[in-house]
């Protein structure tokens, strides 16, 4: 359906001047190009065509402007046309000529001629092509008689139009018509209708017109003055993107990915457990990962228990394999050897999540306890975990591990992903197998054809089952025996919580067999696709819909070597079984009785479906031509090759078709059926003609042809063959038409943000411009699928998921429009980099929403076959060839030239294999319905003739058997091949010997082979002669076809090794153009070279294909090479195109080389190094003795070479070592290629910059760093006040402070105020903790800011779309900030004014990355050798690094400026390099600092690991084994290490952490590497950092052996910097800048002494700060190492804290090492005295009495050492619950105060060999008993309380509530370590039945601390015992009631208890008495009787 206007002239122009021409129609316009100096006529002959998606109404208007267009102003418009569109619409072709009308409506004397045409919707009559005017008329004559094309003058108009077409401008319409009139650069497009607007709107709405040339400033808009900020670019990058209409893109990526195993490491830590439902439970905790179950220790008697226990799994599985397993955590209480224990609560998801997730990793978050075999039970606790999934490659920042004291909020640190509800829901999901047909026939097996024999050949074999996998459970339907099109009706029922933190639900269908039950196809549903989270979203849903499932091939053996297809691993290489199903979610409403608890899985039998429900079936007809078919693989090239097409069943060889309903049809063997009954098709008036139809699905064999010697090519020249297949699908075609319109967008974005990228690389000009751009044709193809979508007809088989997707890809859709085009105006020149992201978000939405999880019409396989033999296959998805009449909505490669590479299958096609291409098609494809066929060639290059089949000839639509070209363009190819670089390394030495392969249609030429490189400079021009092209010439020029070109390594035996591939398209000159600029001669552009998925460097080449015309070859340009060069036959690149080049020197610093290994088991003794650049070099002196000293005697070289202009064509430059051996051998030792020498290349600076360091004053204004702990004694410099401000407090008024916090404490507050720590109290970790604390709240604080921009920036996206009326809103918001921000920033120093401690800086990462490696001056080049290793079992980088340079380069335009060499000091032997210190070896005592180590990697079957550490310096080998730490993954080492080392010799630190066992040897955790050389000599002072403050004692002394003044002096010296000059009043001058301080400085006895070194380390900590000579120094540090374990390349295996001084032996001998070791954790006592308790409940009713009573006890323990439990006595009998103790517990521990944790050494179990320490909270617990005598003691209740925080006692028992337990957070809080003594009552809880919290008891206790010492001086008894006893408690004595009054206790016994038991007993004595006596005085009273006495 669309409108096509064909504007041809307008004439009667006045003046000479450029035109341009401008169209619109609903909004949408059009510009034509410029015609440049027109006088009275201007020939447009242009075409525009606008698609329509609802009818044109009589009354609306076209209107077309003509203006003179100016670049540089706006333009002028000349006139206006409008027409009322009622004629066409009628008519449906209108001719017109009329003239314009001026700004005030009155006519004027220039004309314009138009032709209208206008399509109705009913495009199934066969009326008219709908593509354009241009086809050729013999193709569609059939159809078409009704209107006579013009077709000569059309086409001709045409040529002209095409000649002036810019550049190599890149049209991405989505319209071939203006595509061919050569539009310029910038595409107009505006799809669907833009909204109404006023005027001003719509100025700035119109889409900017430039030309390709001048893109810079002189642009013009058609509708006001120019902003360089609104401007926006279409698409103007290179070749490659520029596909046209008739070809589509090829895949540059060849290997599938999936499938392929990989190494993923999951590791899990159990930190704690909370709130566990049950009473003193023994909880252990069970982590299970996919099968794998590992175990924590077990905790008595708690529920909360700390376990702190870490896991590793290791897996090497395929991703997909990875991300579906299940992480299980459960709690289980009271597991032992012989029973399993019971769940107390489980919590699964799966690893994909946790690996969604930011940096893969969960961290200190609560996970949910819930119990799956109770629904209605509610939580059962709170596990507290870290989760981390790393894949190779990956690397986690751990969050620093210190006091975490904010994590203890559960409820916000639940661990679930984003956006999912704390409360989930139980929910039941419904799997409805509804039936499966086009199952495999499995009978050519031998297995089959045995049980022919046996049953006879009557039966299906194959007895199938559906099979459904999801969160950890499998559910199966039933067995159809012997059916390929079984038919279960069954519904599978998951009980699972909603959401689910599993993504993925798994679908088989498998064939039960008696031995092994094999996959027949599998399928994945993604939750995420098939239901929305939104506002507006929607439960999932699915279906019922059918699912194709894919796998293996079809022809059946007995071992099928692609199994693992059919199990969803890997792409399917065949079309195997669909399934109709469908799924529905239901939420379980748990408080309803009648629900059935329990989450087994169910079956149940489900109701059938109606035929039709899935859609109704249509005839589809697919169509494919064979246009070439090259690069066949030399293994298969003697046999005959012919191609097989399928789609599902149809066309497959072996199975041949599946039946549709009401149409059955016998298959023959080969595809050729017989119709068994006329097709009942009255819809067309074709239908008979179609019944003869017969598909054709394979190619005829034929035998190939010779292209090289590794190739082969078929010889499809001018006869190409097609094939045609009909099928029957139900009709869902909406659903990949709404999926096509999102792709077509997606591309184009992602088209769009390569041209930005590439551009921002290549430097051009204006990208921000491109983007702005790409944003409009975002926005405009959103709001154009709006209105696509909407008309989506309501037929009745759209399911419910088709309605819900549609709403929300309409919502997602619209919305993303309004942001695109709010980001549009947004978008500035730096802020480019920013929105370039957020874009970026936008390209994997739309990917995501266009993937539709419904399948239709199952995807299109093509398959290679030699001798019947399925070599190799493509799969094209049917939505890409899908026809509609709506052009969006149409498949990408439908009616076009696709190339398509054909891979191996399965896992054959994984590494090289893979790379290899086994064949490249051209090939033409065309899917849609029958009804629809009639122009199913119109896409096909012009210029055959069809042959048909015999019953086909006379029909007009039959479709073709083969085509047969007519017409044929001869060309020449001319590659310009200049040069490669960072090529793939193909042998051992490390290099390659690279040659290119070109490949075009069918012939092939190579570059020479240029030996040993990997940046080859070919510079060669190859030329390709008599190139036959079939079609018509103006398509060549659109459409050439693609040119592959293959890199190749050079070997002397054995063929060449493939090393990567590229596609370029040439720019195409007609015999009748110019060959002159902009197009000719084309550019150098660089082309990525793809191995596999991953690149493997780049090409710089240029192609153009010439047309040659009559006049034969003389009529091309000359080929102009440089004449100088005698290459013989060897064409060099030409000159118009190879780069311009101009003199540059470079210089190179040699000093020396590291770590040489062996070549060839020999060592290497005489090294040199070669270096090259452009085919000029240099070499290096000869080292004489490596071993002896690796630095080169003369430091600097140079070279001259002729380099391009353009920095982007620089030629990489290569370092080559090579080992001098006796007899003047050479071996190459390694090579390092530097790709780009930009960050080499000098610039001299500006002059006018030169001076502006050398003026005035500039007073530093020295903010502390930290801003968030104000340190008191800080120099405070305000940023306006031009005053320099000291602030010095002196020790008296500190002392006066103390003072005064004391004196207030004690009195009205309750809270006591921290006392200040004291100086001797202080030690290095009190700094190292102190600075942890700041690094956290930093980071804190960066997310925080991060978070507020993120938030910000949204809601301006979201903000702009709503227009202006929140700008206000938005001006008041800020200063609402402002006002909070003021607030909040006083209580920061208020808060931190008690810490004084001086800090280090703490680097979370290693230190050189913070200091660019330490390369300021000194590059480290890594010498590599061997070649590169593919897949995962080769080699690795790390494995090929032979060595190291040590150098660096220069390189400069030649003559330099004189100022630089007239400096004075100018060394001319050092070049660039002034100022380098000499490179002999010097002596350095170098001191290693370990502090701790994180996250180890447990080395021992226990899970844990025994570190110590080893270190090893040159010869120096320190294994520090005996202080090995017992069991510990988060080991403190706290040590330093002194080692003597010689530079350059011994310089590559290594520090290991190793694993000690007691037998065997020790295994190796991981390692860490540290070049200490660069270290020392960089400039920023890495050898001893540079501390925040100097004092001469304590625990924060100077270390360093020059003080800071001496080291201040050296750097200026050294730096040519003017000073220090210190002057009066603690400033010092260092160059123009001026820095302030203190200048006194106290000793350890208090005498105060004036100096100068605070002033001097004030200006080394902001040497930044100094002009030009001024750089960052290295602080006093900690440094975070990952460590590494070469076994398991790439996973971190956990980390190292540490730092490294060092000091020269030259210089004075520096102090000794600071003490870091770790703090011995302090000794106290625990005293607790409990005095009574009330209220506790009453459990026993008494014996005798039957009153309610209870004997209580209570137990106390520390945390962690229930083995050490006290018990009080017991008070017997209460009958009120109150218990009187007056009973001590003591508790001994040892704390560490800095770390808040207890820590305890014992032995694990019985075997171990050494004691354990472990750390853990200090927590008491006191619990409540009652004691039974003989039955267990019962639990009544207990209470936990945090050592460091807990609610302080009540008053009295009354006041004593429940709040006190749940209600933490409002309570005062205490800490017993700052309180010593507190008392009070505290509740005791347990809960009840239904789970809830109740109060059991009150306990009234008194708690002490006291230190050891203290303890020792005034000693306390246990219980009541002597020393200092408790009086005994006052108990009345009930429980003796029943001595004293035996009476009342009897009679209570026998009246309450037992009466009615008396009664009964006396009732049964009378009875026995009874029946006694009647049985004794029975037989007497017989004898009488009978004897009648």
């Amino acid at each position: 359906m669309a409108l096509l206007l064909q504007l041809r002239t307008v004439s009667g122009l006045r003046g000479k001047a450029d035109r341009i021409a401008k169209a619109s129609f609903r909004g949408l316009s059009f510009y034509t190009r410029v015609l440049e100096n027109c006088e009275d006529e201007a020939r447009f002959d242009e075409t525009f065509r606008w698609p329509v998606a609802s009818n044109i109404d009589g009354n609306e208007i076209l209107e077309i402007q003509v203006f003179n267009y100016s670049k540089v102003f706006t333009n002028r418009l000349i006139g206006t046309f409008q027409m009322v569109l009622q004629k066409v619409v009628e008519e449906g072709q209108v001719e017109v000529t009329d003239t314009l009308i001026d700004d005030n409506n009155s006519a004027i004397q220039t004309s314009i001629s138009i032709e209208i045409r206008y399509q109705a919707l009913d495009g199934t009559v066969g009326m008219w092509n709908d593509k354009e005017f241009l086809e050729t008329p013999s193709v569609h004559s059939e159809g078409d008689g009704t209107y006579p094309l013009e077709t000569d003058s059309l086409l001709s108009g045409h040529r002209q139009g095409l000649d002036i077409s810019p550049g190599k401008s890149n049209q991405q319409s989505a319209e071939r018509s203006f595509r061919r009139a050569g539009k310029g650069v910038f595409s107009a497009m505006k799809l669907g209708k833009t909204r109404p607007t006023k005027d001003d709107h719509r100025k700035h709405d119109e889409p900017a017109v430039l030309e390709a040339e001048d893109l810079d400033q002189k642009a013009m808009r058609p509708g006001g003055g120019l902003e360089p900020d609104t401007i926006s670019l279409a698409s103007v990058t290179a070749v490659t993107t520029n596909v046209s209409n008739k070809r589509s893109k090829p895949d540059i990526k060849m290997e599938p990915s999936a499938g392929r195993p990989m190494d993923y490491q999951v590791s899990i830590t159990i930190i704690e457990a909370r709130q566990l439902v049950g009473l003193n439970m023994d909880p252990m905790v069970c982590v299970e990962v996919g099968e794998e179950k590992k175990y924590t220790s077990m905790k008595e008697s708690t529920n909360c228990p700390y376990y702190n226990e870490y896991f590793v799994f290791d897996f090497h599985v395929p991703p997909d394999v990875m991300f579906d397993k299940i992480i299980k955590l459960s709690v289980i209480h009271s597991k032992n050897l012989l029973r399993s224990g019971t769940l107390v609560g489980s919590f699964k998801m799966d690893v994909g999540t946790v690996y969604t997730q930011p940096e893969h990793q969960f961290y200190h978050k609560w996970a949910i306890l819930s119990d799956p075999e109770d629904l209605t039970a509610g939580l059962k606790g709170y596990l507290k975990c870290d989760i981390a999934v790393v894949g190779k490659g990956d690397n986690i920042k751990t969050p620093h591990k210190a006091n975490e004291t904010d994590e203890d909020d559960i409820e916000g640190n639940l661990l679930l992903p984003d956006g999912v509800p704390a409360e989930r829901q139980w929910a039941r999901f419904y799997i409805k197998i509804y039936r499966a047909e086009g199952l495999p026939r499995m009978n050519t097996s031998i297995m089959a054809n045995v049980k022919k024999a046996f049953i006879g050949d009557n039966k299906d074999l194959v007895d199938p089952y559906v099979q459904v996998v999801f969160a950890g459970q499998k559910g199966k339907t039933s067995i159809q025996k012997s059916s390929y099109e079984p038919l279960w009706n069954e519904q599978i029922i998951f009980t699972e919580m909603f959401p689910p933190l599993c993504k993925r639900i798994k679908i088989q269908i498998r064939d039960s067999d008696k031995v092994n039950d094999v996959a027949i196809g599998t399928h994945f549903i993604d939750l995420r696709k098939i239901s929305n989270e939104g506002d507006k979203g929607f439960l999932p849903t699915f279906g019922p819909a059918w699912v194709n499932m894919y796998g293996s091939t079809r022809n059946y053996t007995l071992m099928d070597e692609h199994q693992e297809l059919n199990e969803g691993l890997g792409e399917g290489v065949s079309f195997r079984a669909r399934l109709l199903m469908s799924l529905a979610v239901e939420i379980l409403d748990t408080s309803n009785p009648e629900i059935n608890s329990s989450t087994e899985v169910q079956v149940e039998q489900a109701t059938s479906l109606a035929d039709n429900c899935t859609g109704k079936i249509e005839e589809f007809f697919l169509f494919g031509a064979f246009l070439e078919a090259t690069m066949i693989d030399r293994k298969i090239g003697d046999k005959p090759i012919n191609f097989e097409v399928t789609i599902g069943n149809y066309g497959n060889q072996i199975d041949g078709m599946t039946k549709p309903v009401l149409r059955r049809k016998k298959e023959g063997g080969d595809g050729v059926e017989e119709e068994s009954e006329l097709l009942q098709n009255s819809s067309e008036d074709e239908g008979d003609e179609d019944g003869e139809l017969v598909s054709v699905s394979s190619s005829q064999p034929m035998k190939p042809l010779v292209t090289d010697r590794n190739y082969f090519h078929l010889p499809y020249f001018e006869k190409k063959p097609c094939i045609y297949i009909k099928s029957w699908w139900q009709d869902q075609r909406r659903r990949l038409y709404n999926a096509n319109i999102m792709d077509k967008i997606a591309d184009k974005l992602e088209e769009g943000l390569n041209d930005v990228q590439e551009m921002i690389k290549t430097e051009k000009p204006h990208p921000e411009r491109r983007l702005r751009g790409v944003l409009e044709e975002l926005s405009s193809g959103c709001l154009r699928f709006v209105t696509l979508a909407d008309k989506d007809q309501h037929h009745s088989s759209r399911t419910r998921l088709d309605r819900e997707r549609l709403k929300s890809c309409m919502r997602e859709l619209e919305n993303m429009g309004q942001q695109a085009a709010t980001l549009r105006s947004q978008v500035k020149k730096n802020t480019m980099k920013d929105k370039l992201k957020l874009v970026q978000n936008f390209l994997q939405k739309l990917r995501f929403l266009a993937d539709e999880p419904q399948h239709t019409i199952p995807d299109i396989f093509i398959w290679m076959m030699s001798n019947n033999k399925r070599i190799a296959y493509a799969r094209v998805p049917s939505k890409d060839i899908l026809y509609s009449i709506v052009d969006e909505e149409m498949g990408k490669d439908c009616a076009k030239v696709k190339t398509i590479f054909l891979k191996l299958p399965g896992k054959r096609g994984f590494g090289s294999a893979g790379w290899t291409v086994q064949a490249k098609m051209e090939m033409y494809l065309w899917l849609g319905l029958n009804k629809q066929r009639k122009d199913f060639l119109s896409g096909l290059p012009c210029g055959f003739e069809e042959k048909k089949t015999a019953r086909g000839q006379k029909l007009p639509s039959f479709p073709p058997i083969s085509l047969l070209y007519t017409k044929k363009q001869v060309f020449q190819l001319r590659a310009h091949m200049y040069q490669a670089r960072s090529l793939f390394a193909a042998d051992s030495s490390g290099l390659s010997d690279p040659f290119a392969r070109v490949f075009f249609i069918s012939q092939s030429q190579c570059t020479e082979v240029l030996n040993e490189t990997l940046c080859p400079t070919w510079d060669q021009l190859l030329v390709f002669d008599n190139v036959e092209l079939y079609g018509e010439a103006h398509e060549m020029r659109d459409d050439p076809p693609i040119i592959v070109i293959e890199i190749y390594d050079q070997d002397t035996v054995g063929k060449a090794d493939f090393m990567g591939r590229t596609f370029a398209k040439p720019v195409v000159k007609m015999s009748d153009e110019e060959y002159c600029p902009p197009r000719f001669p084309p550019q150098l552009e660089y082309y990525q070279i793809y191995r596999g998925n991953s690149t493997a460097g780049d090409l710089l080449a240029a192609f153009e294909l010439l047309q040659i015309g009559p006049g034969g070859k003389s009529d091309l340009p000359p080929i102009d090479g440089p004449t100088d060069m005698d290459r013989g036959p060897i064409l060099p690149v030409p000159l118009g195109i190879r780069p311009v080049l101009s003199k540059y020197r470079v210089e190179i610093l040699f000093w020396g080389l590291r770590d040489l290994k062996r070549v060839n088991l020999a060592q290497v003794d005489r090294p040199r190094v070669d270096i090259e650049c452009a085919g000029k070099g240099v070499q290096s002196a000869l080292i004489q003795n490596y071993k002896k000293n690796p630095n080169f005697s003369t430091l600097v070289k140079w070279f001259e070479v002729d380099l391009p202009e353009n920095e982007l064509l620089h030629p990489p430059l290569n370092i080559r070592v090579v080992d001098c051996r006796a007899f003047g051998r050479y071996t190459l030792v390694g090579s390092h290629a530097v790709s780009s020498l930009r960050k080499f290349i000098y610039r001299p600076p500006d002059k006018k910059a030169q001076h502006w360091n050398m003026t005035g004053e500039i007073v530093v204004n020295m903010e502390p760093e930290v801003p968030i702990k104000k340190m008191e004694t800080m120099v405070k410099l305000e940023a306006n006040s031009d005053a320099v401000v000291k602030v010095d407090v002196t020790e008296e008024e500190k002392e006066k402070k103390k003072k005064k916090k004391k004196g207030g404490g004690g009195g009205g507050e309750e809270e006591v105020e921290e006392e200040e720590p004291d100086e001797s109290m202080l030690d290095w970790w009190s700094k190292y903790f102190a600075s942890i604390e700041t690094m956290k709240e930093q980071l804190r604080q960066q997310e925080a800011a991060a978070a507020e921009a993120e938030e910000k920036e949204e809601l301006e996206i979201a903000d702009g779309s709503k227009g202006q009326a929140k700008n206000k809103e938005k001006s008041k918001a800020p200063k609402d900030d402002k006002k909070k921000k003021q607030q909040v920033a006083p209580e920061l120093p208020e808060k931190n004014k008690k810490q004084k401690i001086d800090e280090l800086k703490v680097f979370d990462k290693e230190l050189e990355t913070e200091f660019d490696n330490f390369e300021d001056w000194l590059h480290t080049f890594n010498l590599l050798r061997g070649k590169i290793g593919d897949n995962d079992d080769n080699a690795t980088e790390e494995e090929r690094i032979v060595g190291r340079f040590k150098g660096s380069m220069c390189v400069y335009k030649v003559p330099l400026p004189d100022d630089i060499t007239k400096e004075p000091g100018y060394d001319p032997n050092f070049g660039m390099f002034q100022g380098i210190p000499s490179n002999d070896p010097i002596n350095v005592l170098v001191r290693v600092y370990i502090v701790r180590a994180t996250d180890l990697h447990p080395a021992d079957i226990n899970g844990k690991a025994d570190p110590y550490i080893a270190i090893k310096l040159g010869k120096t080998d320190i294994k520090d084994k005996e202080n090995y730490i017992s069991k510990q993954l988060n080991p403190v080492f706290g040590k330093s290490f002194d080692i003597e080392a010689t530079f350059p010799m011994e310089s590559m630190l290594t520090v290991a952490v190793y694993d000690w066992d007691l037998v065997g040897t020790d295994d190796l955790i991981g390692e860490t590497k540290i070049d200490l050389e660069n270290r020392y000599y960089s400039k920023h002072r890495a050898t001893c950092g540079v501390s925040q403050s100097y004092s001469i004692y304590g625990y924060n002394t100077w270390r360093d052996p020059m003080k800071p003044s001496q080291i201040l002096s050296k750097l200026c010296k050294e730096g040519k910097v003017d000073g220090p000059h210190f002057g009066p009043g603690g400033r010092v001058k260092v160059a123009n800048r001026v820095f302030t301080g203190p200048t006194e400085i106290e000793d350890e006895n208090g005498q105060k002494k004036q100096t100068d070194e605070h002033l001097a380390l004030t200006v080394l900590r902001h040497w930044d700060n100094i002009p030009r000579a001024g750089c960052r120094l290295v602080p006093e540090h900690v440094e975070t190492r990952p460590l590494l374990n070469p076994d398991k390349p790439g996973i971190e295996q956990g980390r190292l804290e540490m730092w490294v001084d060092m000091f020269p032996m030259d210089m004075p001998a520096p102090g000794p090492a600071i003490d870091i070791s770790p703090r011995k954790p302090k000794k106290y006592e625990l005293r607790v005295i409990v005095w009574n308790t009330d209220e506790v409940i009453l459990e026993d009713d008494d014996y005798f009495t039957g009153e309610k009573s209870s004997d209580i006890f209570v137990r106390g323990w520390l945390k962690g050492q229930q083995e050490d439990k006290q018990d009080t006595d017991v008070h017997y009998h209460s009958l009120t619950g109150e218990g009187n103790f007056n009973w001590r517990y003591i508790f001994p521990f040892d704390y560490l105060m800095a770390e808040e944790r207890i820590v305890i050494s014992k032995k694990e179990s019985m075997f171990s060999w050494d004691e354990t320490e472990y750390k853990i909270p200090a927590r008491l617990t006191l619990q409540v008993w009652d004691a039974d005598h003989f039955s267990a003691d019962d639990f009544l209740g207990a209470i936990e309380l945090d050592l460091n925080r807990f609610p302080r006692g009540a008053k009295t028992s009354k006041q004593c509530s429940l709040e006190m337990v749940t209600n933490e957070a409002e309570l005062p809080m205490v800490s017993i370590f700052k309180q010593k003594r507190v008392k009070g009552w505290w509740p005791f809880v347990a809960r009840d039945e239904n789970d809830e919290l109740e109060v059991t008891g009150k306990v009234e206790a008194e708690l002490h601390l006291l230190t050891a010492e203290e303890a020792e001086k005034s000693p306390a008894g246990l219980a009541r015992n002597e020393p200092d006893p408790l009086e005994k408690p006052n108990r009345p004595d009930t429980s003796f009631i029943w001595f004293l009054n035996p009476l009342k206790s009897i009679k209570y016994l026998i009246c309450t208890r037992y009466k009615w038991l008396i009664i009964k007993i006396v009732l049964a004595l009378l009875l026995i008495v009874m029946v006694a006596l009647f049985l004794y005085s029975m037989p007497g009273y017989m004898v009488k009787k009978l004897l009648g006495a």
